[in-house]
C-alpha cells in the first residue's frame, strides 16, 4: 500500500510540469487523471473478482508491472490520449490491482472477526505512509533534477513490490478459505449485495469520500499556487494529509472494534464540512494549509477501514476483495468527477470557489446516508448473515 498508494497520490505534484513540458493545458491534463481516477476504481472489482477465485499474487504481480510501465512511458507522451493511455489506464489498472481491496481481502479471511477493523486500518495507514514519504522525496527530484526523473524514480520504486507481494502471498497463490461463509457463489453474493440497502449507503458515502479525496490531491497544488505559495508548500501540506491519515487510519480500526462503524464514518464526513469551512473562512497562509492538511489527513482514506468492515460484517469475508472493490468503483467515480470538474472549475473562474461548496454539500449527504446503515451491534463473534 505504501508504494502503490506513494504513486497514486503523487499525481498532483506532476500537472504543473507536465503543462509546462507537452502544453496540453489544465484541462486536458485534468481530464487524464480523472480517467486515472475511475479506472483505478474499475479495476479494484475485476482485480478483486480475480484475487477472490484465483488468490492474490498473480495479480499483485500483474498490476506492479502495469504501474510502472505507464509512469515509465509518461515522459514520452506528447498528446492527450497518449496521457489518458499512460496515467489515465496502463499505471491507473496496475495501482489498483495492490489496492485496498485485494490487500485487505488477502488478510480478512486470516484473521477473527474482532481483529478485522484494526487490520484494515493498519493497512490503510500504510498507503499514508506512502503518500507522506514519496510526495516530498518527488518534489525534492523534480525541483533538481527534474519531472522526468521524478516519474522514472516512482517507476523503478514501484518494481519493489514484486517481492513484498511473494512475503504476503507465500508460496500458495490459491485464495484463503474463511470459515462460516455465505452459501452461493460470487455471482449470487454480488446480486445479494446490490439488493442490500446498506450496502448501498455505503456506496453513496464512498462516491463523496472519491469526489473530495481526488480534488484534493489533483487540485490541491494548484490551490496553493493560486494563493501565491511555492511548490513546496503544496508538497509538505500533501505530505502532512498523510502522516496525519496514518494516525486515522489506525485510530478508525481501532474504533471499530468498539464501536458501530456507521457512527465512525458519519462523524468523518461532517467533519469534513467543518473543516472546509474553516478554511475558506481562514487567511491563506502557508500555516494555514498545513492546519488544513493535517485536519483532513486524518479522515482522508481512514473511511476505508470502517467501510471494509461494514461489508465483512454485511457479508463475511469470503468475497471481500470483490464487494469492496465495487465500493471503491463507486468512490471513483466520485474521483473522476472530482479530478475533472476541479480543472473545469479552474480553466472557468479562475479559482475552485464552488468546487469547495459542492466538497462541503456532498460530505454533508454523505454523513447522513450513513446513519441509514443497518448495522448490528459490536460482537466479538464473526458476523457473516445476510442482513
Amino acid at each position: 500500500m505504501m508504494i502503490t498508494m506513494g504513486a497514486r497520490q503523487s499525481v498532483g505534484m506532476f500537472v504543473t510540469p507536465l503543462d509546462t513540458a507537452t502544453g496540453l493545458g489544465i484541462v486536458s491534463i485534468s481530464f487524464a487523471l480523472a480517467i486515472g481516477q475511475f479506472v483505478w476504481g474499475l479495476a479494484q472489482p475485476i482485480f478483486g473478482a480475480i484475487a477472490d477465485k484465483q488468490g492474490s499474487y498473480h495479480v499483485l504481480i500483474f498490476g506492479t508491472f502495469l504501474l510502472a510501465g505507464g509512469m515509465a512511458l509518461t515522459p514520452l507522451v506528447q498528446s492527450e490520449w497518449a496521457l489518458v493511455a499512460t496515467m489515465g489506464i496502463i499505471s491507473a489498472a496496475g495501482a489498483g490491482a495492490g489496492s485496498f481491496p485485494i490487500l485487505i481481502g488477502a488478510t480478512s479471511g486470516r484473521l477473527p472477526a474482532e481483529k478485522r477493523a484494526f487490520a484494515g486500518g493498519f493497512i490503510n495507514a500504510g498507503g499514508s505512509l506512502g503518500q507522506f514519504i514519496f510526495l516530498p522525496l518527488l518534489q525534492a527530484i523534480i525541483s533538481g533534477f527534474g519531472w522526468v526523473a521524478a516519474m522514472l524514480t516512482m517507476a523503478v520504486t514501484a518494481l519493489l513490490s514484486i517481492p513484498l507481494a511473494a512475503v504476503l502471498c507465500g508460496k500458495s497463490t490459491a485464495p484463503q478459505a474463511a470459515a462460516n461463509q455465505p452459501a452461493g457463489g460470487l455471482a449470487t453474493q454480488v446480486r445479494q449485495a446490490l439488493r442490500n440497502p446498506s450496502y448501498l449507503c455505503l456506496h453513496a458515502g464512498f462516491f463523496t469520500c472519491g469526489f473530495h479525496v481526488a480534488f484534493l490531491v489533483t487540485h490541491l497544488p494548484g490551490e496553493v499556487s493560486l494563493c501565491g505559495h511555492t511548490a513546496s508548500v503544496s508538497a509538505t501540506s500533501l505530505a502532512l494529509i498523510g502522516l496525519f491519515n496514518i494516525a486515522g487510519s489506525l485510530a478508525a480500526g481501532a474504533l471499530g472494534n468498539r464501536y458501530r462503524m456507521k457512527y465512525i464514518l458519519a462523524v468523518m464526513y461532517a467533519s469534513r464540512v467543518v473543516m472546509i469551512a474553516l478554511y475558506l473562512l481562514a487567511p491563506k497562509t502557508p500555516l494555514t494549509f498545513y492546519i488544513f492538511a493535517a485536519g483532513l489527513g486524518f479522515t482522508w482514506l481512514a473511511t476505508v477501514p470502517p467501510t471494509a468492515g461494514l461489508i465483512g460484517k454485511l457479508f463475511g469475508t469470503r468475497y471481500m476483495a470483490t464487494l469492496l472493490g465495487l465500493a471503491i468503483l463507486t468512490h471513483q467515480v466520485g474521483g473522476f468527477l472530482g479530478a475533472w470538474l476541479g480543472g473545469i472549475a479552474v480553466a472557468h473562474d479562475g479559482n475552485y470557489q464552488w468546487m469547495w461548496y459542492a466538497d462541503m454539500l456532498l460530505a454533508g449527504f454523505a454523513a447522513l446516508v450513513n446513519l441509514l446503515i443497518r448495522e448490528a451491534e459490536v460482537s466479538a463473534e464473526p458476523v457473516t448473515a445476510h442482513r
